[in-house]
């Protein structure tokens, strides 16, 4: 499943934490939450299996997104593949575990605690005395020391993407031994275990020039059980191969080669049989799922195709019983006899074959399927409603809270997540997701979707249904409806219109019945089964609209239908009509996304807020748009991680002022923040009480919600097809993978396993 999504932690979500009390050393053992822990709300599907079921040897080709920039984890350019590089070659002092909390990883860390809190903050680390570098030298303080240094911030010679946390080490030394690593702070940094996770080699972070460009296309040192064998350009392929100095658990696989493969080419990849693991959209894993599913007993045919159809061969379907050329010249022989002219009779015979050549290819592709299945959970990110309060109508808060109010988030859940069989329930925190100890939802410090209360928070900031609406002059927009771009209009792409009309589809604007292809409500054709078309084709509505033939709502349905509830008017001021800019991309991976954008828009309609849709390609989506706050409505995704309190500061942090007299956004891309979350920020990241520090993040997030300038609606589906004898990989969840233990069963070592199915 495509989605636009902001990089993982490693890459830029950094801040700065602030001093706000200590705690005595004694207090520390206890600081465990007096809540018990909740679940997330699904559990990762990597088809898990014990070591002894494993065969030794082979390759996994597993699809990724691209061939990174950078190996190098902490530049600018680091994307998701460079992480995955680094889990699997480099040490990590904590992973993640099944419910999203850090982890101390025993092949490089004995044990890790504070042991002083007065006069500095103090952290003593105890290595695995078999932690070796590749070439054979210890890992030791010496890379804890370089990697502070590069990462400190105060040497700009490194051209590093963050500090976090790194700012606040006073010093790193060497312990009582050379296996431990003494670190003293000079402020308190709850986020510790954090730090050093990657950790580079000293060769990498030792000088900038060595940061800077040599760890960007090969890492000559590594310290993990594979090591990066080639980064191929031109193959567009990453092949990691076992690393014979690794102390662990031997790795399972003899290579494991990550291809970049475009989403919408990955199935073909997967019938090719060039693929062993690939993410995929929601109509992939469904053909995928399918192919998988019940099959006849005499041919190994699947009973079913898509959409409920009979399959290629099976009993029903159209072809079932032909066999080939001998059927088609008895049909030609048949229409001959009873009439039809040579022609005509040929052209039938050419027809079939070319039915009978396309069943025959999808019986291929339906056979090459079926050794795949999905596995699906939902992955450690949420997608959000942006809201640009730079400027605009949404620089008011309570138009932004109006927006928000007039969303039915269980419904837009519902529609992305409940085709695919996963659990439908909105996110209801922005630093946390279900399962993490910092998880409550703070929804209600905004309230419920109310429609009757999003009207009048919009009189109350002087946008009121029915209002006088000046006739705009040729170049002039309604208010809120700004910018450039790739448009559309009723489902015609433009680059800027002639007379008068620039290319944006103002939604409503297209003559259209409320009732035209509109959604039933129930999830059906949302993120799991929306066509590409759904979001494109001008069939959301603008309030104020009448039903086709001027008749009244209800007026031709049955008797005892329920009518449609009727369309706001659209709301005014200054003679201006309230049409909010919808930003979204453009590729063929973001229908889910635009299906989305549609309800959204369905949702602001019913309390008078129109909504322009302007459609940008994925390249420049992110950058040129969201980034540069050239939007006022947005759809993208941030990651969950372990340490809330450093990675979500950066992300809702109060915009400030830059020397040259820019706005400093850091990742705050909505630009709505305040001075008290970002206390509440620092006082968490502050405080070594893990209760303390929850309470504090649980309050960070009701202001933020408060403020109105992202709404979080769901958590990411995570599809995966997977080869039915490829153990230990998937969809993750919020897990580290476990790199060493992936591989394939050996024979008859595989279970009994129901076919996964993305409608299951």
């Amino acid at each position: 499943m495509s989605h636009v999504r902001v990089g993982p932690r490693a890459v830029t979500r950094s801040v700065a934490f602030l001093t706000a009390g200590v705690l005595a050393v004694p207090a520390l053992a206890g600081c465990t939450s007096d809540e018990p822990a909740g679940k997330p709300l699904a559990a990762q599907d990597v088809a898990a299996a014990a070591r002894s079921r494993v065969a030794d040897g082979g390759t996994l080709r597993w699809a990724v997104d691209s061939v990174p920039e950078t190996l190098n984890a902490f530049q600018a350019d680091a994307d998701d593949t460079t992480n995955r590089v680094a889990q699997a070659v480099l040490p990590s002092m904590y992973r993640t575990d099944e419910t999203g909390r850090a982890a101390r990883n025993p092949d490089y860390l004995e044990s890790a605690e504070v042991v002083d809190t007065e006069p500095k903050q103090v952290v003593v680390y105890k290595l695995n005395q078999q932690a070796v570098w590749s070439d054979g030298r210890e890992i030791g303080a010496a890379d804890f020391a370089a990697q502070w240094r590069a990462l400190s911030g105060k040497d700009s010679a490194y051209w590093t993407a963050r500090n976090a946390g790194y700012d606040r080490i006073e010093k790193v030394e060497r312990g009582g031994s050379d296996l431990e690593v003494k670190v003293t702070f000079s402020r308190p940094y709850a986020d510790w275990q954090s730090l050093f996770t990657p950790l580079y080699p000293k060769d990498v972070t030792g000088t900038p020039d060595a940061f800077n460009d040599c760890a960007r296309r090969e890492l000559k040192v590594t310290a993990g059980p594979f090591a990066v064998q080639k980064v191929d350009t031109k193959d567009d392929e990453v092949v990691l191969a076992g690393n014979p100095r690794w102390w662990g658990e031997p790795a399972k696989l003899e290579q494991i080669v990550l291809r970049a493969v475009p989403r919408d080419k990955r199935v073909s990849e997967l019938v090719a049989g060039k693929l062993d693991l690939a993410e995929v959209d929601p109509e992939t894993a469904d053909e995928v799922g399918l192919a998988a599913g019940p099959r006849d007993a005499g041919t190994g045919t699947p009973l079913m195709g898509p959409q409920g159809t009979p399959a290629a061969g099976a009993p029903g379907s159209p072809l079932a019983g032909d066999r080939g050329r001998s059927a088609a010249q008895a049909l030609r022989s048949w229409a001959l006899a009873n009439g039809s002219d040579e022609e005509a009779a040929e052209e039938e015979v050419l027809a079939r074959e070319e039915r009978r050549e396309t069943e025959a290819k999808a019986q291929r592709r339906q056979r090459a399927l079926s050794g795949f299945e999905v596995r699906k959970s939902l992955e450690p990110a949420y997608t959000q409603l942006a809201l640009n309060g730079a400027d605009g109508p949404l620089a008011d808060e309570r138009v932004r809270r109006a927006v928000a109010r007039a969303l039915d988030r269980k419904k837009l859940a519902e529609a992305v997540l409940k085709p695919l069989g996963l659990p439908a329930e909105p996110v209801g925190s922005h630093v946390a997701l279900a399962g993490q100890p910092a998880y409550a939802d703070g929804s209600g410090a905004l309230g419920d979707q109310n429609a009757k209360e999003a009207r009048a928070l919009l009189a109350d900031a002087g946008w009121v249904p029915g209002g006088p609406v000046k006739k705009t002059e040729k170049g002039e927009k309604a208010a809120g409806a700004e910018g450039d771009g790739e448009k559309e209009k009723d489902g015609q792409k433009s680059e800027g219109g002639d007379d008068g009309d620039d290319g944006t589809y103002i939604v409503g604007e297209d003559g259209k019945n409320p009732g035209d292809g509109g959604d039933s409500g129930d999830g059906e054709n949302g993120e799991g089964g929306a066509k590409a078309g759904d979001a494109e084709s001008g069939e959301k509505h603008s309030s104020g609209k009448n039903t086709a033939q001027g008749g009244a709502p209800g007026a031709y349905a049955p008797k005892g239908t329920a009518a449609p509830a009727a369309a706001a008017a659209p709301v005014a001021k200054d003679g201006k009509a309230l049409t909010l800019r919808f930003v979204l991309p453009s590729g063929p991976g973001s229908e889910a996304l635009r299906t989305v954008a549609g309800r959204v828009s369905d949702m602001l309609d019913e309390i008078g807020i129109d909504t322009a849709i302007t459609k940008v390609p994925d390249e420049s989506y992110f950058k040129d748009h969201v980034a540069s706050g050239e939007y006022d409505l947005a759809l993208y995704s941030w990651p969950a991680t372990a340490f809330p309190a450093t990675d979500a500061r950066p992300v809702y942090a109060k915009p400030v002022p830059a020397a040259d007299g820019s706005l400093n956004v850091a990742q705050n891309y909505t630009r709505v923040g305040t001075d008290q979350v970002d206390q509440l920020f620092d006082r968490a990241m502050s405080t070594l009480d893990r209760k303390e520090a929850r309470d504090l993040l649980r309050k960070a997030d009701s202001r933020i919600w408060a403020a109105a300038g992202s709404v979080p609606l769901y958590q990411r589906p995570q599809l995966t097809a997977a080869r039915k004898d490829l153990a230990n990989a998937g969809a993750f969840g919020f897990e580290t993978p476990v790199y060493e233990d992936m591989g394939f069963l050996k024979k008859g070592a595989r279970g009994p396993r129901p076919a996964a199915s993305p409608s299951s």
